[in-house]
C-alpha cells in the first residue's frame, strides 16, 4: 500500500528472525486486458502461490509448496475456495464504493494486504489487515482495540458498518492471533531449507542524467530480509536519501534501491559516500563506493527519459506486459524501465503499478 528494494563474503550469525505470512488481494474495475481479481500469498517475501479471475485456480510456486499441496490436497481446496469467494466479495465492495462515493468512470482499484508476523525467539505474534482504494489508505484493523480505523472521510461509513459486526471482529481476532501463525509456522517447517538459502546481490549505481539522483540498485539477493542505505565517512545518513521497497524478481530473488541526491556533493567528495547492503542477522556488509566511473547511465543514448510526458491506462498495461516478459533487468533494459517508472511516479500511478508487479512476482 501507499504507506502500506568492492564485495565481501557474508556469514550468518544466530539472531531472532521475524517471519511473515502475507496475502495480497487486488480487484479492478475499468482496467482492460487485466484480471478483475488477483491474489497472491508470500512467506518471508517468497511467493507461495497465485490466483486470478482468469485462471480460476491456485498455482503454488516453490517446489516445497507443491509437495505440501500434494500431501494435503484439502489445503489446495481451501485456498481455491477462498480465491473464488474473494472475487465476489471484492466485486461487491467495489460496487458499493462506486455508489457510496458517486464514482462513475474507472479505473478503480481495491487492494488488501493482510496476514501475520511471528518472532521465532520471543514468540510474539502480530496480525494486520489493511485496505487501500485507488492507491490511498482506506481502512485498517486495530487488533488491540478490535476496531477498524479510517484515515479517509470516504471510509467512515464502511468503518461504522464493520465495527458493528462484532461476530466478524471476533473471528478476525481468532484468525490473526491463532490460525494465521499456525499456518506460518507450518510453512516455515516445510520450506526451511529453501527459505534459509542466501544469495548475494549484484549492485549497480544508476543515474539518468548528470544532475539526477544516484540510485544504488541491488538485485538477485535472497532472502528478502535485507537493508540498504548510504553512509558518509562510515556513518549512516538520512538527509537527501530516499529508500525504495524490496521487490520480487521473476526468478524468486529480490531487488531494492536507495537513492542519494548528489546535487550538493562536490566532485572531490564523492568517494566519502558508500552504498551499503546487509542481510538481517548478518555480520558483514556489502559496499560500493560512490564513484563516477562506476555509474551506469543511458544519458545521451537512444533511450532517454525525456519525451515521455503523457501516460494513461494503456501505458500501465504496456508496462505490466513488458515486465512479464523480462527476467532480472540489467544494464540498458533496467534504465529504460526505470525511466518509465519515473514518469508513472510523477503521474500519481506508481503505487498501483508497484502493487501489481509484486503480485505478479515480476521485477522493477
Amino acid at each position: 500500500m501507499k504507506k502500506l528494494f568492492a564485495l565481501v563474503i557474508l556469514f550468518h550469525v544466530a539472531n531472532s528472525v521475524k517471519h511473515s505470512l502475507r496475502y495480497f488481494l487486488t480487484a479492478t474495475y475499468g482496467v482492460h486486458d487485466f484480471p478483475e481479481f488477483v491474489g497472491a500469498a508470500t512467506v518471508d517475501e517468497v511467493q507461495l502461490g497465485y490466483c486470478d479471475s482468469n485462471i480460476k485456480t491456485v498455482k503454488p510456486k516453490p517446489d516445497w509448496m507443491r509437495k505440501l499441496i500434494e500431501k494435503n490436497p484439502e489445503h489446495m481446496e481451501w485456498y481455491s475456495q477462498r480465491c473464488l469467494g474473494y472475487q465476489y466479495y471484492f466485486r461487491v465492495n467495489i460496487d458499493f464504493l462506486k455508489q457510496r462515493l458517486n464514482l462513475t468512470e474507472g479505473p478503480h482499484i481495491l487492494q488488501r494486504m493482510n496476514g501475520c508476523e511471528w518472532d521465532d525467539e520471543t514468540g510474539e505474534v502480530t496480525g494486520f489487515n489493511q485496505y487501500g482504494f485507488n492507491g490511498e489508505d482506506f481502512l485498517a484493523l486495530d487488533l488491540k482495540t478490535l476496531t477498524w480505523t479510517a484515515p479517509k472521510s470516504q471510509a467512515v461509513l464502511t468503518k461504522l458498518l464493520w465495527n458493528d459486526d462484532k461476530a466478524t471482529l471476533k473471528h478476525l481476532k481468532n484468525y490473526y492471533i491463532y490460525i494465521c501463525p499456525d499456518l506460518l509456522k507450518n510453512y516455515i517447517r516445510h520450506g526451511k531449507s529453501f527459505l534459509q538459502q542466501t544469495e548475494n546481490p549484484s549492485i549497480s549505481l544508476l543515474q539518468k542524467t548528470p544532475s539526477s539522483v544516484v540510485s544504488c540498485h541491488a538485485t538477485g539477493f535472497f532472502p528478502g530480509r535485507a537493508e540498504m542505505f548510504w553512509t558518509k565517512d562510515g556513518e549512516e545518513i538520512h538527509e537527501d536519501v530516499e529508500k525504495g521497497e524490496i521487490l520480487l524478481n521473476n526468478d524468486g530473488t529480490f531487488q531494492m534501491s536507495v537513492e542519494l541526491n548528489v546535487s550538493s556533493v562536490p566532485p572531490d567528495g564523492w568517494r566519502r559516500y558508500d552504498c551499503v547492503f546487509q542481510f538481517s542477522g548478518v555480520g558483514d556488509d556489502i559496499k560500493i563506493t560512490l564513484d563516477k566511473s562506476l555509474i551506469r547511465t543511458n544519458w545521451g543514448k537512444t533511450h532517454r527519459c525525456d519525451g515521455t510526458t503523457s501516460l494513461g491506462q494503456k501505458h500501465f498495461i504496456l508496462l505490466i506486459d513488458i515486465i512479464q516478459n523480462l527476467d532480472i533487468l540489467t544494464g540498458e533494459s533496467l534504465i529504460i524501465l526505470w525511466c518509465l517508472l519515473s514518469v508513472f511516479q510523477t503521474s500519481g500511478m506508481l503505487m498501483v503499478t508497484i502493487h501489481h508487479l509484486r503480485i505478479f512476482n515480476k521485477v522493477i
